[in-house]
């Protein structure tokens, strides 16, 4: 199961990307958005602290397809800036923040416009950064990274009528037998393809899966993961379907046909290519609708737990894959807020964690979880949400009517609240603190106080509310029905 251990403000205006990294035995996470990108570091508790804020180039990105990676003793974040038309380069501090050490331009060349997705590949005697995007000119561009951070361009392929390089939204690389072979997903033409990758930088095409109508689930292909296990290779890829885009125009191809939503599992065979193999499709139990981002929590040779992020679910889906290949759902959690590329798993000691973010300009979060087995399952309980408010004194009696009635307004406004019932203190004890307004929410589960927690409304009540307070104090339990 997923819980919740921390959430906290960011500086941009929403969070499209979210990555982290471990330096010197600190746990850092850089969530990007528009404008900025905020550094917090991660506790063994799920607990984040802030640490600094990075403008990016013009304002603008919003940061997509950040990784963090250590290139020949230096640690650096990668940032494609989407509408900055740019990839920038950043290094890592001790302290977790950033240094911003070098700027690349799209070119006639190269195919970084737009740029959404980046990936590092380690070769022998050098490294290198793959980089994706959404441009009119689409393809695959690789630069050489150098020491300082400085990126040199080594090769670009265009998109044709084979490849699946028009929208490139996800990468992973595996290394089989000395040899490294790259993965991308096509969204808007609605694919995956394998590349071989040489010791130079240099890469060249092997095989292409398309989608099609029937077993395959490809339409809009987005996030590209795979995992090893065993002597087996696998790729998996989600996708959001193009029927989910209403901005005209945005779509290339419009006659698709829409025949559900899955996660594909793709085979890698001994030559490197990528063969179709199982499907997990979506049903009434899962949680699979719009899929962005999928991350990897943990992985043996016997299994992998996989989580899943979905924008038009708006939910976490974990899922397990066997070393068969063969996919199934576990648990899920409505986080009440859609993922939009926004999900990083990751690990301190024993423990696994996810970082999430939504594209959401009023949710204004990052959310820690830890994903753990699941405790006594409540059933047949209610979850009782209280909410004391301690409003300043100086604040006019008009205004703390107004802030009570916005307040009791949410239970009209998220439907998961199944009861609110709320009171003035009455107390003759002299231990309320100065606490005067109490309210108890309930919910039937975990997932109606996530959706709760995110839903625009009680986000928009709480900007109103929380200045006029001197404290809140906020507590939950469960209860026989």
């Amino acid at each position: 199961m997923i819980y919740r251990t921390d959430f906290k403000a960011i500086s941009g205006d929403n969070t499209v990307s979210v990555t982290s990294y471990e330096k010197n035995g600190k746990h850092f996470v850089y969530a990007g958005g528009f404008n900025d990108i905020d550094v917090y570091e991660l506790n063994d508790a799920g607990e984040l602290t802030p640490v600094s804020s990075h403008e990016m180039y013009k304002k603008k990105g919003p940061a997509r397809g950040m990784v963090a990676d250590r290139v020949k003793g230096t640690d650096f974040l990668f940032v494609a800036n989407k509408f900055g038309d740019a990839i920038e380069v950043f290094k890592i501090l001790d302290t977790g923040s950033l240094e911003n050490v070098f700027k690349v331009f799209d070119t006639e060349e190269t195919h970084i416009g737009i740029g959404i997705t980046l990936q590092v590949v380690h070769m022998k005697e050098a490294s290198y950064l793959f980089a994706g995007g959404l441009e009119e000119t689409p393809g695959l561009s690789c630069f050489k990274i150098h020491d300082d951070g400085r990126l040199t361009h080594v090769q670009s392929v265009k998109d044709d009528d084979e490849i699946h390089a028009d929208g490139i939204i996800g990468m992973f690389t595996h290394k089989i037998d000395g040899k490294t072979y790259l993965y991308t997903g096509g969204f808007q033409d609605n694919g995956v393809s394998s590349f071989r990758v040489y010791e130079n930088g240099t890469f060249k095409n092997l095989n292409n899966i398309s989608d099609n109508n029937t077993d395959r689930f490809l339409t809009g292909a987005y996030p590209v993961t795979g995992v090893k296990m065993g002597e087996n290779y696998y790729v998996i890829v989600g996708h959001r379907h193009h029927k989910y885009y209403t901005r005209k125009g945005f779509i290339k191809k419009t006659d698709f046909v829409y025949h559900g939503d899955a996660v594909s599992v793709l085979k890698v065979n001994k030559k490197g290519e990528l063969v179709p193999h199982s499907v997990l499709k979506d049903d009434e139990s899962t949680k699979l609708a719009g899929q962005t981002r999928i991350e990897i929590i943990s992985s043996n040779d016997e299994k992998a737990i996989l989580a899943v992020g979905t924008r038009d679910d708006a939910s976490i889906q974990l899922c397990r894959l066997n070393k068969d290949g063969i996919l199934s759902p576990i648990n899920y959690l409505e986080t009440g807020y859609s993922i939009y590329y926004g999900l990083r798993a990751h690990k301190i000691g024993d423990k696994n964690f996810l970082l999430a973010g939504s594209n959401r300009f009023d949710m204004n979060k990052i959310v820690a979880y830890q994903v753990s087995p699941q405790k006594t399952i409540n059933s047949g309980k209610t979850l009782k949400h209280v909410v004391s408010l301690k409003f300043k004194r100086n604040i006019s009696r008009d205004k703390v009517n107004e802030a009570l009635a916005s307040f009791l307004d949410l239970r009209n406004d998220i439907p998961e609240i199944s009861a609110l019932e709320w009171g003035i203190n009455d107390s003759t004890e002299g231990l309320s603190k100065g606490f005067d307004y109490c309210f108890t929410l309930s919910f039937k589960d975990e997932h109606a106080r996530e959706i709760y927690l995110f839903h625009e409304a009680h986000l928009r009540a709480a900007k109103n509310i929380v200045p006029l307070l001197e404290d809140i104090f906020v507590m939950d339990y469960w209860t026989d029905n």
